[in-house]
């Protein structure tokens, strides 16, 4: 039965009204002392108390109106009205639109105004009305900053994982109760459990360990954090007339020095700064982490020091998922497990861009043993042994790294002999540091190559500054492309890419053996590959070993 219309929660008012007198107050110091070069003290002061009281009182007056025409309800399932779901029932991930009558009880009566849907009704001048179908949402994510922690509120952020534009695959309720809040999550998620389904893995899967926190600043956020400390240490001494004196100031500090041993002690001051910030980031993202899996099949994340966040995934939209190691963190021997799952769209609109992360950077054996429980595999497939690829790939990914590496300093060298001998000698120092780097990387991005079949999952690996091993069902690939270049052919490789309707849609496997390469797809999904084969002979070249 369709629950009755509902309301936000009444202290959304409140919330607004502290929001602005927090702006209203940051303004207020700056535009004092601006008044008051032109009017008494006194008299700046009423003006800035006027304009926050008129701020916050605008600001508060219309949030009422918007709660007042705020409304949703939440229609109950077919099951729910004592009716079994018939197979197939509701919209499929592959958006093909149902077949007519869809949404018919058995009866052949039409189902109840808001029936198997989850509506929202607001405005005033501009009434919007907007509706999901239970059926199709996928995600069901709490977010509370501190504001609405103290209040013991959350937005409820209600998705079905499409990626339509203007927020149409969305509904934010903001704010809502905390209890309301997580009614609406179980709810909306809550799935019957099949007797046969394996139920010993629910409970907590993993929990924050504070020793992770030494993967932060090696991570790729630590030397942005610090390039943008300094930039913004640059932009607010402009905003009061001070940079020149912040650069001299810099300059009398370093009067006795060499330019060189500047540039040392600024980057390292920079690297220091992007560190305190990669650790406090790190802190304020996943402090009370949790990973569990909850009856039903939901995977739920649960992580945040002071904006708390729930993130939910349904166990049935999964589809593998995908080991992350940057470079820093892989050097560390850790690595990040991101979920690969229908459902879970990335779009600039979307403020959660982590939220498909299962598992911040962790050690390897830690990440590994996630993978297998989330999956439900006794092993996990993210650490079998994988198929090496042949060296025409290592011969490939070194002429690109030293293309790369000498072509700038090429360039700088013609510029040299034209223009000014000094040219000449920055050409050879990055000639000399650059190319012993690029073939390191190049290297390194052929041993990571490498692909296999364990049990009902494709595996394929790749990357260098950032590797990437991703365990992917077998059944949940919808296609095929083989992509093979002019070069690739003439080095007998190809590009294989699985695509699926999870996660990033399409996942490459670069550079195999061509009779090597289309075995593995024709073996990893039979049906899709193997009417367009034709019997290829094995060649040396081909021949492959396992690592």
């Amino acid at each position: 039965m369709t629950e009755d219309w509902r309301r936000l929660d009444r202290r959304t008012v409140l919330v607004t009204a502290t929001v602005l007198a927090g702006v209203a107050g940051g303004a207020a110091l700056p535009v004092f002392f601006g008044l008051t070069g032109s009017m008494p003290a006194w008299k700046a002061l009423g003006w800035i108390g006027a304009g926050a009281a008129l701020l916050i009182g605008a600001g508060a007056a219309a949030d009422h109106v918007r709660w007042r025409r705020t409304r949703y309800r939440i229609g109950a399932e077919r099951s729910e009205m004592g009716v079994p779901p018939a197979e197939g029932w509701g919209r499929s991930e592959t958006g093909v639109p149902p077949a007519e009558g869809w949404g018919r009880s058995e009866t052949g009566v039409p189902p109840a105004e808001g029936w198997g849907r989850v509506e929202l009704h607001t405005g005033l001048l501009l009434v919007k009305r907007r509706s999901l179908s239970r059926e199709r949402i996928r995600t069901v994510d709490l977010t509370a900053n501190p504001l609405l922690r103290v209040l013991g509120l959350v937005k409820v952020r209600i998705g079905t994982g499409e990626s339509a534009g203007g927020g149409e695959s969305t509904l934010e309720l903001d704010p809502v109760a905390r209890a309301e809040g997580e009614r609406l999550r179980r709810e909306l998620l809550a799935r019957t459990v099949s007797a046969a389904e394996d139920t010993t893995h629910d409970g907590a899967l993993a929990e924050l360990d504070r020793r992770w926190i030494r993967y932060a600043p090696v991570s790729f956020v630590a030397p942005l954090l610090g390039g943008a400390a300094a930039g913004a240490v640059m932009q607010v001494s402009e905003w009061f007339g001070a940079q020149a004196k912040v650069i001299n100031w810099i300059g009398d500090r370093f009067e006795d020095t060499s330019v060189l041993s500047m540039i040392i002690v600024l980057v390292l001051l920079a690297t220091l700064a992007g560190t305190v910030g990669a650790l406090g980031l790190w802190v304020e993202m996943w402090w009370n982490y949790r990973l569990e899996r909850e009856p039903g099949g939901t995977l739920r994340v649960r992580r945040g020091l002071f904006t708390a966040r729930s993130i939910s995934v349904e166990e049935r939209r999964l589809r593998g998922v995908e080991l992350v190691e940057p470079l820093g963190v892989r050097m560390c021997r850790a690595a990040r497990v991101d979920a690969v799952a229908t459902g879970l769209v990335e779009n600039e609109e979307d403020e959660h861009a982590d939220h498909k992360t299962l598992l911040p950077p962790a050690p390897r054996a830690v990440a590994d043993r996630v993978a297998a429980q989330v999956l439900r595999e006794p092993e996990p497939p993210t650490s079998a042994p994988l198929t090496v690829h042949p060296r025409a790939a290592r011969t490939r990914r070194l002429r690109w790294a030293l293309a790369g590496a000498l072509v700038p300093a090429a360039v700088l060298a013609v510029l040299g002999a034209v223009l000014t001998p000094v040219l000449l000698y920055i050409a050879a120092a990055c000639a000399l540091v650059s190319t012993p780097l690029a073939v390191l990387l190049a290297l390194d991005a052929y041993r990571n190559l490498g692909h296999g079949i364990t049990g009902g999952y494709l595996v394929a690996r790749s990357g260098t500054i950032r590797r990437t091993t991703v365990a992917l069902q077998r059944g949940g690939v919808i296609g095929w492309t083989v992509k093979q270049s002019y070069f690739q052919r003439r080095a007998g490789v190809l590009t294989l890419t699985a695509t699926t309707a999870a996660g990033a849609g399409a996942y490459d496997v670069h550079d195999a053996g061509e009779s090597e390469g289309l075995a593995f797809a024709a073996e990893a999904v039979p049906e899709l590959l193997a009417p367009f084969l034709e019997p290829v002979r094995e060649t040396p070249k081909a021949r492959s070993t396992v690592r």
